[in-house]
Order: C-alpha cells, then structure tokens, then sequence
C-alpha cells in the first residue's frame, strides 16, 4: 500500500502543463522567479519526451486520488556513469508527509539499479528543506556561487553522490 495513499508513477506527456505551471507558480510566490524559469522547466521536460533513453531515465508523479503532488527526473548526467537529478518538487500541500524522502529515495535507487555510479543536480542555497535532505541523503555540496538567474539573485549550487 502506498504511505498516504500517494503512489509514484511514470511521467507522461500528459503531465507536462501541469508540472511547467506548478513550478511557474510557486517559484514565482516563494522566490521571485520570472517566467524564464518556466520556460527553462519547459524545455527540460520537451527534451526529456523527445530524447529519453528508457534504459537509464525516468520520471516520476507523485499522486493522491488523481490530484498530482510531486515529481522527480532521473537523467543521464555530465558525464559517463553519471546520472542527474532534475525537477524535484513537492506541492506545499504535500510537503510534510514524507513524499520529499520518497522521491529522493526512488529516484537514487533507480539510478544505481541501472549502473549509475553517481548523481549530481543543481538547485539554489535558498531551497533550504530540499538541501537538508541531500545532505541527509549523503549528497555533498560540491559548488557554490552567486548568480542572477530567472530575474532575482541567488546562491546556485551543485551537489553530488557516489553511490
């Protein structure tokens, strides 16, 4: 039985609206974010559907009772052996039931399940709950600088597992 009635299921083109607007919208409350942060979740998901090697990529949504709460990617990464994290997100609704752990764990069990040696992801200093549960995880902080990304300033950072 799925923990909350939430089950995790494959991501398909049909989730691609929804995923593009729930990341819009609550970046953009939370944090600022300009609509280039959309349209960068956009173009991150189209060449997901378009180029996605089965073998080694996957997509998960996070459901309860057909309403959608989360997601999480599993991507080929920089280099060989490398998977890469993408588009984490936990509805706030749905924060606090321990979905975050959910996803995390499925998508790095994943990853080593198809031979990946290690994973990596990008995300900002400022997804202070996010990065406790990398580090939890035993993700390192391997970068971190300043920049001016999707229309405000931010502290980006690159964090890394070997598995």
């Amino acid at each position: 039985m799925a923990e909350h009635g939430i089950i995790l299921r494959d991501f398909g083109a049909g989730d691609l609206e929804w995923l593009v607007e729930a990341h819009a919208t609550i970046y953009a409350r939370d944090e600022g974010f300009d609509g280039t942060f959309a349209a960068l979740v956009e173009e991150i998901l189209l060449d997901f559907l378009n180029n996605q090697d089965r073998t080694c990529e996957r997509g998960w949504v996070a459901e309860h009772e057909g309403r959608r709460l989360g997601s999480i990617f599993c991507a080929r990464g920089p280099g060989p052996g490398q998977a890469k994290l993408r588009l984490f997100l936990v509805l706030p609704e749905a924060r606090g039931l321990g979905l975050g752990k959910r996803l995390l764990d499925t998508c790095m069990s994943f990853a080593r399940g198809v031979g990946y040696d290690g994973m990596t992801l990008w995300t900002h200093e400022s997804h202070a709950a996010a990065c406790a549960l990398y580090a939890a995880f035993g993700w390192r902080l391997t970068g971190s600088k300043p920049v001016h990304s999707f229309g405000v300033d931010l502290v980006e950072q690159t964090w890394e597992i070997t598995f």
